[in-house]
């Protein structure tokens, strides 16, 4: 999953012969899961035409104040555009419109736009060897970026001119490239390993029985979808589900019983920096499992039950500088039972949800937790979907590092 998912940008077209890049360009970001609104400089539709883009887009391409041929003049308001985007990319970025971007000169919708955007702004040049080099054009790149706008780098290649040096803009892949490793950088998780369980245990019973419980694995994969977004590389040991995830920063282990499950978490916990588990492992097993299927004889049928291995237990023994985080699903006593295990078990909070309050529970899209720190402060969060659920989680975990 792109760092850019869901990412609202402006790209802002200038007059180079560059321009033809863009198509690709807004392809590149819709793939991402980004939104994409373009403006052209009036010139620039002499290189690529606003139906290319506005088809790629599906967004109307604007590039005056006021709507071409509205009798009505509907405005084009450069200020909601400025306030509407997570970020401006200009490209490209030619030498007449780099120079009125240094100077605040406000001479079209694009430039209008720019000064208003109070959100991060990229700029890609693209011009000739000989103006890239002119000392007026480095001293505008200095001082767009004294203004806090990011240059993505022109490239060496072949000109327009037929000249071979700097100033080719950099190729719609490696523009995406340098801005998702620009916002990469700034999550809270880069650099950070996050192993999360997730889902039902199952313990065989025969070839074809098994013990097992309800859990869905949707709060553990939520979990792990939000740590990847935050920046995290994610290990994400899971249970018997039907759910998917594909994303390159998550690496999905399945497993089916207890002691897979036990086994997959220790083998990486050494080298993880959190461990959410958000399992709900089967406490018991068969102490015999039968190696042919039971047939249906006698009226009563006991197994003998033994304990699994407590996989969280473990990992409090174990931990040394890893955050340790547990789930606590309760039906009676509960803020007790789960200050119980949170102290048992050696952990740095407790996610607490409890089989009585709606919208709680096992294969819902919804959950109700409350957050127990061993310290005894408790924060209580709503009904929400599991969704935001993971995120809230995720931002205590946030907190916790960084305190």
């Amino acid at each position: 999953m792109s760092v850019l998912k869901g990412k609202k940008v402006l790209l802002g077209i200038t007059a180079g012969i560059a321009a033809y890049k863009t198509a690709s360009l807004v392809r590149l970001f819709i793939k991402a899961g980004a939104e994409v609104k373009v403006l052209m400089t009036p010139a620039s539709k002499d290189f690529i035409t606003p139906l290319t883009l506005s088809t790629l887009s599906k967004n109307e391409v604007l590039s005056s104040f006021t709507q071409e041929g509205d009798e009505d003049s509907v405005w084009n308001n450069h200020v909601e555009l400025g306030l509407w985007a997570d970020f401006m990319v200009i490209a490209p970025a030619t030498a007449n419109t780099l120079s009125k971007m240094a100077t605040g000169k406000s001479d079209n919708l694009l430039l209008a736009t720019y000064l208003s955007a109070k959100c991060p702004v990229f700029f890609a040049p693209a011009m000739d060897l000989d103006m890239y080099k002119h000392p007026s054009t480095h001293e505008n790149f200095e001082k767009l970026e004294s203004f806090g706008n990011i240059m993505i780098p022109a490239v060496s290649g072949e000109l327009a001119s037929g000249l071979h040096g700097e100033g080719r803009m950099a190729e719609p892949e490696d523009v995406i490239n340098f801005i998702e490793e620009h916002f990469s950088a700034q999550l809270p998780l880069k650099g950070k390993t996050v192993l999360i369980t997730a889902g039902p245990t199952y313990e065989a019973i025969d070839p074809v029985r098994f013990i097992g419980n309800h859990s869905s694995g949707k709060m553990g994969f939520e979990l792990a979808h939000s740590a990847s977004a935050l920046g995290a590389r994610v290990i994400l040991v899971s249970g018997p589900t039907h759910l998917q995830l594909e994303d390159v920063n998550v690496k999905l282990i399945r497993v089916t019983s207890t002691q897979e499950m036990y086994d997959a978490v220790h083998e990486h916990f050494g080298s993880a920096d959190v461990m959410i588990a958000a399992a709900a492992v089967s406490d018991y097993k068969p102490k015999n499992v039968a190696d042919k299927k039971i047939k249906k004889e006698a009226e009563n049928l006991q197994i003998e039950l033994t304990k699994t291995q407590d996989i969280l237990a473990s990992l409090g023994e174990k931990k040394t500088h890893q955050s340790l985080i547990g789930f606590a699903l309760e039906t009676n006593n509960e803020v007790e039972n789960a200050k119980s295990k949170l102290r048992r078990k050696n952990l740095d909070f407790i996610v607490l949800n409890s089989m009585q309050d709606e919208g709680a529970g096992f294969k819902k899209d919804t959950n109700k937790i409350s957050i127990l720190y061993p310290d005894g402060h408790k924060k209580d969060f709503g009904v929400k979907p599991k969704s935001e659920v993971a995120r809230d989680i995720l931002n205590e975990i946030v907190h916790l590092l960084h305190a």
